[in-house]
């Protein structure tokens, strides 16, 4: 990305082995982020040309020697920050505030270098097919983002949820909060096809309203006391407020939208009881758990990507999801 909205896909050096503890991956597919659009749109600010992509799934080509439980030809995960999976933070289950962590970058390409390689890398069983690739690209971000956001608004089963945001995010939490055994499930969501996902993956009830009429409708339909758990993930002050008045006294409010703007009235906050856990999600803890079920083909979070193409029509895919063409865009790679 040289500016806003001006992307362009060049060739650059391979990367290679810098550290021991290094992977080399040749990419079997990526994607584009929601949060990349942040800076699509000019909203993080950047001064020179930046290599894009966090979210990636590909086959070991050559590792580090101090690299013990990878192998070239290993079909591997990992999450959008490198952690090395030992530390104090990491064995707590919060890999992306690792005491080492490297937030990832340059995934958007044929090749990309893991650093930390056995912290933040999953092997899985077997080859997958192209169904499988999809969901596992998933799991890299958005799924385990989805579902670290269940996670923090303490859904569980009987749960009644709201979710606000219809991104791929947002969609996932819905499956994640179906898979965590919810009894209602709530997306708040104006656009048809989201809805038609939404419902696939567990929404009982779709809310189109916004704002004061949102809430009002979900106040409503949680007996007037708004929702013990609630997912909010946009990032935006409009969507973090619709959350919080929809979180019942004493619920649970998870954020895994990259908050921009976000702020709280001290005194609302202080007077309401909600429980706010969120930010960036430790998808590492949950990549052997997530891609287990993905390869077992017991879900399919890969039902997001709605857009498939090639690496060298990435402008293509920023410009399909920043316009609403497209939930997520999926890039594939070029053969080596």
């Amino acid at each position: 990305m040289h500016a806003p909205g001006d992307i362009r896909v060049e060739e650059l050096s391979d990367p290679s082995i810098q550290e021991p503890t290094d992977a080399v991956l040749r990419l079997s597919a990526t994607c584009v982020c929601g949060s990349d659009l942040w800076r699509y749109r000019g909203e993080d600010a950047f001064s020179s040309p930046q290599h894009m992509g966090h979210e990636y799934v590909g086959v070991v080509e050559e590792i580090g020697s101090a690299v013990t439980t990878l192998r070239p030809g290993d079909v591997v995960v990992g999450s959008f920050f490198a952690s090395d999976n030992t530390c104090e933070i990491c064995r707590a289950g919060y890999q992306t505030s690792c005491v080492h962590r490297q937030l990832m970058s340059g995934a958007q390409s044929e090749l990309l270098r893991v650093p930390l390689a056995d912290g933040t890398l999953v092997a899985v069983e077997g080859t997958p097919d192209d169904t499988q690739l999809r969901g596992l690209l998933a799991a890299s971000d958005v799924f385990g983002t989805g579902w670290f956001g269940a996670r923090a608004a303490q859904v569980g089963p009987g749960s009644t949820v709201v979710v606000v945001g219809d991104g791929a995010v947002g969609l996932l939490a819905v499956l994640s909060a179906k898979l965590m055994g919810a009894e209602r499930i709530i997306a708040m969501s104006r656009h048809a096809a989201r809805q038609e996902i939404a419902r696939e993956f567990g929404a009982t009830d779709i809310v189109a309203e916004r704002g004061e009429e949102g809430v009002e409708l979900v106040r409503e339909m949680t007996g007037g006391l708004g929702a013990p758990s609630v997912i909010e993930a946009v990032g935006t002050q409009a969507a973090m407020s619709q959350a919080f008045r929809v979180t019942r006294a004493g619920g649970h409010l998870g954020f895994v939208g990259v908050s921009h703007g976000v702020t709280f009235e001290g005194r609302d906050l202080f007077m309401s009881h909600v429980h706010l856990h969120g930010g960036p999600a430790p998808v590492r803890d949950y990549l052997p758990d997530l891609t287990s079920r993905i390869m077992a083909k017991e879900i399919n979070p890969g039902r997001v990507f709605d857009l498939d193409l090639p690496l060298a029509e990435a402008a293509e895919a920023y410009r399909a999801m920043d316009e609403r063409r497209a939930v997520k865009a999926l890039l594939r790679p070029s053969a080596p």
